[in-house]
């Protein structure tokens, strides 16, 4: 179940997605949308946003501002795998259950090999194999990319370890790696790391830099750190409609959210939300917590009464999606503490 537009703020826990823009985020598109600017990401904002990451991720780095995750990890993708190609992910990541078929259509073809893992991380010897399985067989796709999402879709992240062990096994296979960051700040405040560790130097060649769950409101980015695939990422952003006229306004968004690290002070409070409901939901009788909770996605298992008494108060959160009994909550930067200690008395009140 997902949100309503009667659904008071405060009791959505469906996804991220659900929260506004920061205020120094709406507070830096006004300030753009008076007197001209050049267009198509030529204007001074733009470059600015690229001189930031470069600085973030330790090293010169090209930036292509798109408006959702989706076109980042398609476009990304299809620069990174043939038509006659495949993409390892794992079976629960969102680019093989979220996207609509847009990998698949933007690399003309190139087909999705799902893999296992505990917590939605892909498992270092599944992937050993997929890596080897049919290469240069001209009757099968060819393993090509393999994609990580950093925060998992359950909440969990990989440890630095995890990615240089996958990254290792990529680059022996001499397959590319690309990073679905959707929630990329949420992984780097929970495992107090650089996003240069995190990324290129554990061998990412691509990232999908996921913002707008994390504050802004229409902009998310490809962060290229194999910049010959620059040119290529340029032609297909255009020809996917990617290229904004105005692009001042998505830069500016990211100007704000990367400015006095506001970026990773919205994922500490994301994270910090969830790990105060995930205290406070553990001593409930009858709930179970399932798997990581690394970031700012909960998985629990509820029983029956606790759904329907949440349900009937107009709460509003994913259930019985993945199995009979299982939950998901999810925080955000504009998530309170007060909600969460709301949430946690009223499943308190219906385990009664």
């Amino acid at each position: 179940m997902s949100a309503t537009t009667t659904t008071p703020t405060a009791r959505i826990f469906s996804s991220d997605n659900v929260a506004g823009g920061s205020p120094e985020i709406v507070e830096a598109m006004a300030a753009v949308a008076t007197g001209p600017a050049l267009p198509y990401g030529t204007d001074d904002t733009t470059a600015a946003v690229e001189r930031r990451l470069s600085e973030i991720f330790e090293r010169d780095v090209d930036v292509l501002l798109v408006s959702t995750g989706t076109a980042a990890n398609a476009l990304s993708l299809a620069a990174l795998t043939p038509p006659w190609g495949s993409v390892l992910c794992h079976r629960d990541s969102h680019v093989n259950n979220d996207e609509c078929g847009a990998p698949e259509f933007y690399t003309a073809g190139a087909k999705l090999v799902p893999l296992g893992g505990d917590d939605a991380r892909i498992d270092p010897e599944q992937l050993r194999t997929a890596a080897r399985h049919k290469a240069g067989d001209v009757h099968s796709v060819e393993p090509s990319v393999v994609s990580v999402t950093q925060a998992t879709e359950t909440g969990a992240v990989y440890t630095l370890d995890e990615i240089r062990t996958l990254g290792s096994i990529a680059e022996e296979a001499g397959l590319r790696l690309h990073m679905d960051g959707a929630r990329f700040a949420g992984a780097v405040v929970a495992l107090g790391c650089t996003p240069a560790e995190l990324t290129w130097r554990a061998g990412v060649d691509l990232l999908s830099f996921g913002a707008t769950k994390n504050g802004t409101m229409t902009a998310d980015a490809i962060v290229v750190f194999d910049r010959s695939l620059t040119s290529e990422l340029a032609f297909r952003a255009k020809r996917a409609g990617q290229l904004t006229s105005k692009m001042r306004f998505q830069a500016a968004q990211l100007d704000a959210y990367l400015r006095d690290d506001l970026w990773l002070r919205n994922a500490a409070h994301a994270n910090a939300m969830a790990a105060r409901l995930q205290a406070g939901l553990k001593a409930v009788p009858g709930v179970e917590l399932l798997g990581a909770a690394d970031a700012n996605i909960l998985f629990c298992r509820l029983p029956q009464q606790i759904t329907e008494g949440l349900l009937a108060e107009n709460y509003a959160f994913y259930h019985d999606r993945w199995e009979p009994g299982v939950v998901r909550f999810v925080t955000s930067f504009a998530t309170t503490e007060r909600d969460v200690d709301h949430l946690v008395r009223a499943v308190v009140r219906h385990a009664a």
